[in-house]
């Protein structure tokens, strides 16, 4: 039997409806009458970090790097087509992405939304893997894994977090290595599959004007029960000191890149905690903060700048980026003001007005399909929920802030990546 539990949010009016399918598989259904665009995204908790585990207890596996994301380029080769060949059909948009920690397969459309659902939900749970075709994906992957070593955006990233991570698999392009591709064979691309793309270790998110009834309609005909079992990833014990505080290399670009880490302690965000992290990164790069105004007054940097926070399996840091005419300088003027907010505290009209832009995004993040889906998806892998942060972000304090800013932004331990011309 479904289970369907309807969430009401009190504070927006909105509501979404969680369904424990008879299968196995999480279903999200966030109802947006009288909306065009359609929108539903499919997707496993296995990234590019799980390159260590075991199924029940038993024997440890470890795989080549870069296999979660050369599983996902080989899910849309079907034995009877293509699928993206099968979704420009139905008119839909479809796209996946693998990251660290998940990987999602997605469309939008604005018509013929059950056509593409099906594909959807067909391709995703019907693997099929030769020597062949296998062989073939080696080629076009390692195309892609040179284009992204030619790219300043993906080094001076990499380069951080080679720098910043001494054993955690987060410091492993997520492609991998042309080397580590040639390892891979259909069996082991089998072994990864029926791992992790078990339905009890996934997420089916959807947005637009639908109801329940349009969903499982097509979900009932077509997820395949899955027996639950326990998967365990396995890391190497991780140093909480960076491994170096500073990296360059060259590339030809106009203006150099940075890319400044503050590692922390790994650990599992509570949803409170996650409230006032979102707060704490728009008071280090809004424009509207003092920390902005004090870069661009110093013309240290431009519209590219930008923060965020950075985490999952046993990873966790915040990242500034951007462009900037001196990276160094511009690292110092923010570990400096970092170290002045943590001990004088946080401006309380500062606070104020980071707090309302942050609930600001969140609220109205809720008019977008695609936000929503891709965010219910998210939450549900980290234990969290769309309603329960709005409200959270709402309850924050500065007293909160300020505590919180005591056991984060460690300014001892950053490493700051740098991508500069040649001729710099």
């Amino acid at each position: 039997m479904n289970n369907i539990t309807e969430v009401r949010s009190a504070r927006t009016g909105d509501s979404y409806y969680r369904i424990d399918h008879e299968s196995g598989l999480t279903i999200y259904l966030y109802p947006k009458p009288g909306y065009n665009s359609k929108y539903a995204i499919f997707g496993t908790r296995y990234g590019s970090v799980n390159n260590a585990f075991s199924l029940d207890g038993g024997e440890v596996k470890n795989v080549p790097d870069g296999i979660a994301h050369y599983l996902e380029h080989k899910m849309f080769e079907c034995e009877d087509g293509d699928a993206f060949v099968k979704y420009a059909k139905t008119g839909a948009n479809a796209n996946a992405y693998t990251s660290f920690d998940k990987t999602c397969y997605l469309f939008s459309c604005t018509e013929n939304f059950d056509e593409s659902f099906r594909i959807l939900l067909d391709f995703v749970q019907r693997p099929y893997f030769t020597k062949q075709t296998v062989a073939k994906e080696q080629g076009i992957i390692g195309q892609e894994i040179r284009m992204y070593d030619d790219s300043p955006d993906w080094r001076v990233m990499f380069n951080m977090l080679e720098n910043m991570y001494h054993k955690h698999p987060v410091q492993l392009d997520i492609a991998g290595t042309v080397e580590s591709i040639a390892k891979i064979t259909p069996e082991l691309l089998y072994d990864c599959y029926y791992t992790y793309y078990n339905l009890n270790n996934m997420v089916l998110a959807v947005a637009g004007d639908l109801s329940v009834e349009d969903i499982l309609k097509t979900a009932d005909a077509m997820l395949k029960p899955c027996e639950k079992h326990s998967i365990e990833n396995y890391f190497e014990d991780e140093p909480y000191e960076v491994v170096s505080d500073y990296v360059e290399q060259k590339f030809p670009v106009a203006m150099p890149m940075f890319n400044l880490g503050f590692k922390e302690k790994a650990h599992k965000l509570t949803q409170k905690e996650m409230a006032e992290i979102e707060i704490a990164v728009s008071l280090l790069s809004s424009p509207s903060s003092m920390l902005y105004k004090k870069l661009d007054d110093l013309k240290l940097i431009n519209q590219s700048y930008d923060c965020e926070y950075f985490s999952g399996q046993g990873y966790n840091a915040f990242l500034f980026s951007g462009e900037s005419r001196s990276p160094k300088e511009t690292a110092e003027v923010i570990k400096n003001y970092i170290d002045e907010i943590k001990t004088d505290g946080v401006d309380k009209e500062e606070f104020e007005i980071a707090r309302r832009e942050v609930y600001g995004d969140a609220v109205s993040g809720l008019n977008s399909v695609d936000n929503i889906a891709n965010t219910l998806a998210d939450f549900h892998f980290n234990g969290f929920d769309i309603f329960g942060l709005i409200d959270d972000i709402a309850s924050v304090t500065l007293d909160d802030i300020n505590k919180r800013l005591k056991n984060i932004l460690d300014t001892g331990n950053t490493t700051l990546s740098v991508v500069s011309s040649p001729e710099s």
